[in-house]
């Protein structure tokens, strides 16, 4: 039986959730600077690093929904051949578009990206705030190996 304190409770409860997805977003807002990149296998728990040790780069959020995140792997140098530029694309991950935030995901509509194959998706990412530490997850896929492996991907908050 539903009371008159529990339909009085219900605005609250609801502004109180939609205050906590819009918190989550808030602490997304700002830069953030690449610390580690590593790929995750879910059947052993086994990590490497696809782009090194020491990758570089930076994840952007704007209040206003662009976000725009530009990653690459350590040792790159500039090409001197054609087959020097194609392989830079191994190396790198670059998009951008509007986001919104849904809980602990991310979701990104990708307008600009390195792979045309983006262009036009939805890209989806669990993350986690920890005082300056973002951490995106991507989800479990088949590798064409066919492990199952992740990303595990760590920000620090640019100062």
């Amino acid at each position: 039986m539903v009371t008159f304190k529990s339909l009085a409770l219900t605005p609250i409860i609801a502004m109180a959730m939609a205050t906590g997805f819009a918190a989550d977003k808030d602490a997304l807002v700002g830069s953030w600077r690449l610390v580690s990149f590593e790929r995750e296998y879910q059947s052993t728990g086994e990590r490497e690093y696809p782009m090194g040790k020491t990758p570089t780069g930076y994840i952007l959020f704007a209040s206003a929904g662009p976000m725009a995140v530009v990653i690459t792997g350590e040792g790159r140098k500039a090409p001197t051949t054609d087959q020097d530029r194609a392989s830079l694309l191994n190396s790198l991950v670059a998009y951008t578009g509007p986001y919104r935030v849904d809980g602990d995901k991310w979701i990104t509509t990708v307008d600009v990206s390195a792979n045309p194959a983006w262009v036009g998706t939805e890209q989806s990412r669990s993350f986690r705030v920890t005082g300056d530490r973002l951490q995106e997850i991507t989800a479990w896929a088949a590798r064409p190996d066919n492990r199952v492996a992740r990303a595990v991907i760590t920000y620090e908050r640019a100062k």
